[in-house]
């Protein structure tokens, strides 16, 4: 009786070692050697007729100059093609462009940026150096619109008159006060004129003239006006708007406060 045949394994593969063809004696050349086995080849060849090794090493590319490596001049344009002209028409629309944005928005980042220093920091009162009047109702003068006390006051005997305080040094203005009418308390309040809208002409250091409109309540006390003016040297006050005015009664403007960036 024969033996049962078992379960056979397959054979593992293996692969077919390479056979190198011997060189032919009538393909001797004189050109030049593979740079791996150092066979002879014709100078049109590009791989190698005995171990097929590249024959034509690979020409490295020259490195680009720093602006062909920012978008958009990193593509690579054809040759003849007119991308060089494009490139530098391109950089310089981007340089003029950069220049034209930087005069345009630097008034205005300067701006900004004053105006976030001065919210952020801190005010301190400055004093004028020196008040005069365009004109003044008797014993109401000038000064009594920057001596500190609101039971004082600069008595302007028109709409139009105007009250002009300068200062010692430039400064940076934040802000101005202004206490209308002849006291502090309401009854006595009432029974003068006082302003209710007023013009302020502020000069800078190097004569420009910067207009703000402040409009006055009708009530004592202090009222502010944000002003955000650097290199202030002078500020003039212009009576455009009063009421309770009866007979010869001049327009009180009890104190004017200026405060500047600490």
């Amino acid at each position: 009786m024969d033996e049962p045949v078992g379960a056979v394994r397959p054979a593992k593969p293996v692969a077919r070692r390479p056979v190198v063809r011997p060189v032919a004696a009538d393909e001797a050349t004189d050109g030049p050697p593979c740079p791996v086995c150092g066979t002879p080849n014709l100078p049109e060849r590009r791989f190698c007729r005995r171990c097929a090794a590249p024959l034509r090493a690979r020409e490295g590319s020259a490195e680009l100059p720093w602006w062909r490596t920012v978008w958009p001049f990193r593509r690579r344009v054809r040759g003849g093609s007119g991308g060089r002209v494009l490139r530098r028409f391109l950089l310089v629309a981007a340089v003029v462009g950069l220049l034209f944005a930087g005069f345009t928005l630097l008034p205005f980042g300067r701006y900004v940026f004053e105006d976030v220093r001065d919210k952020l920091g801190g005010t301190a009162e400055i004093s004028p150096s020196g008040a005069s009047a365009s004109a003044a109702a008797p014993g109401h003068p000038a000064a009594a619109a920057i001596d500190g006390l609101t039971n004082k006051y600069w008595g302007a005997p028109a709409l139009g008159d105007t009250l002009t305080c300068t200062f010692a040094k430039p400064f940076r203005l934040v802000g101005v006060v202004v206490h209308s009418g002849v006291s502090k308390e309401p009854q006595e309040f009432r029974r003068g004129a006082r302003p209710t809208r007023a013009e302020l002409l502020i000069e800078t250091a190097d004569g420009t003239v910067h207009e703000k409109t402040m409009t006055l309540n009708d009530k004592p006390g202090p009222q502010t006006l944000r002003t955000g003016v650097s290199d202030v040297v002078s500020v003039r006050l212009v009576v455009r708007e009063a009421t309770g005015r009866s007979g010869e009664a001049p327009i009180a403007v009890g104190e004017v406060e200026f405060f500047r960036r600490s």
